[in-house]
């Protein structure tokens, strides 16, 4: 129902219009100082989200003045795909409006708490987890430090892909002390750094990498890994590092997650250098899975099903791979049994191309995946389909990409047996 027909006494066509701008719709959700409405340009394109804020409420708050000041500051100098758009800032004598990039899918602690388990598999927590990073670090590296980093504030489009909101507490270059650090406590307590928490001086960019081993934990346990009423005791059990993985969290997640909820900034691992992280170049993971896994189905449901299983594109990133060898017609596909599940096979292509020069990213849509590759390159087709149970017949081919003629190479600028010897056993049986 449109919030502003059946809400308001006196509504009329003319209320609904903001400035001859934007038609306003229904109300996607309210705060403690305004409403958010869908709204759709006059003029034609894609619908947004308005923040609608009470001037009279913003001055008379202490505090919240600054706070919508900042995040209109912050958000202005950050356009990067993962963090959520201001399209512009509209005023009348009485309101405030945020006219912001619409994000569809809804917040992550919303979609999280309708999964029958409350936690994700590690392969999708990892795909959330690299979009959180890089919006993260694209902020720091222009000086904004986010400071309320919790699902809650972090959304997702239709695609399922991630835009961090709600930059009313952070921090920017002009918030430093004469000592280069920040002094404010702020944020949820239960991811709260230590040292914000403690309220000594602290670096943003540190504080915020804290909050998102909290995230991720989460993702992975399905609850949190320091939680009590005292904050007291809360700070003393972070500084003890008092929480414990589940028996189903891997050794190298746990390794991540320990670097990052260090309760000494010094040495907590930096965002920024996370991308070249081991755990990071393992990223493979669907959209399909993603997107089904955070609107409530269980995660058996999600795996890749036979008989018919989907394809999906490897891409070189290498320069200095020869693919010569990918444009002849000989040698071009391979076949091998494997009695590893789905979604293990897929896991381990991913790491062994990592090691034979790939990079894998996630394309738009629910059944391919691609990688941001050099234009003119080949691709993979990696097929699967049962044969009997519990043996799956891959297939690898090799496919020239669009514009490319033969090739004079005789099929050799492609290791298969390099590629043989990674998948290790995987490979119960190899056909060329």
């Amino acid at each position: 129902m449109d919030a502003m027909d059946s809400k308001s006494k006196g509504t009329n066509k003319k209320s609904k219009s903001l400035l001859g701008k934007y038609e306003l719709g229904s109300l996607l959700g309210r705060g403690t100082f305004g409403k958010v409405y869908l709204a759709r340009p006059v003029a034609g394109g894609e619908a947004v989200a308005v923040k609608v804020l009470d001037k009279a409420e913003v001055m008379g708050t202490a505090g919240m003045a600054p706070r919508v000041l900042r995040e209109v500051t912050a958000m202005r100098r950050l356009r990067h795909p993962n963090v959520l758009r201001l399209h512009e800032v509209l005023a009348t004598r009485a309101k405030i409006y945020l006219v912001m990039e619409l994000a569809t899918g809804g917040d992550l602690l919303s979609r999280l708490a309708a999964l029958p388990r409350r936690r994700l598999p590690e392969h999708t927590a990892r795909r959330i987890f690299v979009q959180l990073v890089a919006a993260l670090s694209y902020c720091h590296a222009r000086g904004v430090a986010h400071r309320d980093v919790k699902p809650q504030n972090v959304l997702l489009d239709g695609d399922g892909n991630l835009k961090v909101s709600d930059f009313g507490l952070s921090a920017l270059p002009d918030s430093l002390r004469d000592d280069g650090r920040l002094h404010t406590a702020c944020g949820t307590p239960a991811y709260v750094a230590p040292e914000v928490l403690c309220r000594k001086a602290y670096d943003g960019a540190k504080a915020d990498a804290w909050s998102c081993g909290v995230i991720l934990f989460v993702l992975l346990a399905g609850h949190l890994p320091f939680d009590d009423s005292n904050l007291a005791d809360m700070c003393q059990k972070a500084h003890r590092r008092e929480f414990e993985f589940p028996e189903w969290v891997p050794q190298p997640t746990r390794r991540l997650v320990s670097r990052l909820l260090d309760p000494n900034p010094a040495t907590r691992v930096a965002l920024a250098t996370l991308t070249t992280h081991q755990w990071f170049k393992r990223s493979l993971s669907l959209d399909s899975q993603l997107g089904g896994l955070l609107n409530g189905q269980q995660e058996r449901a999600l795996a890749f099903q036979a008989p018919v299983m989907n394809a999906f594109d490897i891409i070189s990133m290498s320069s200095g791979l020869d693919l010569s060898g990918l444009f002849d017609q000989r040698n071009r596909e391979i076949r091998f049994m494997t009695a590893a599940s789905p979604e293990r096979t897929l896991e381990e292509l991913g790491r062994a191309g990592g090691k034979l020069g790939y990079v894998m990213v996630c394309k738009n849509g629910v059944e391919r995946l691609t990688l941001g590759g050099l234009p003119g390159l080949a691709a993979m087709t990696v097929e699967m389909s049962e044969v009997a149970p519990p043996l799956m017949l891959v297939e690898l081919r090799l496919e020239v990409a669009d514009g490319d003629g033969d090739g004079d190479g005789e099929g050799q600028g492609f290791g298969w047996e390099e590629l043989r010897h990674e998948l290790g056993d995987v490979v119960r049986t190899w056909h060329s």
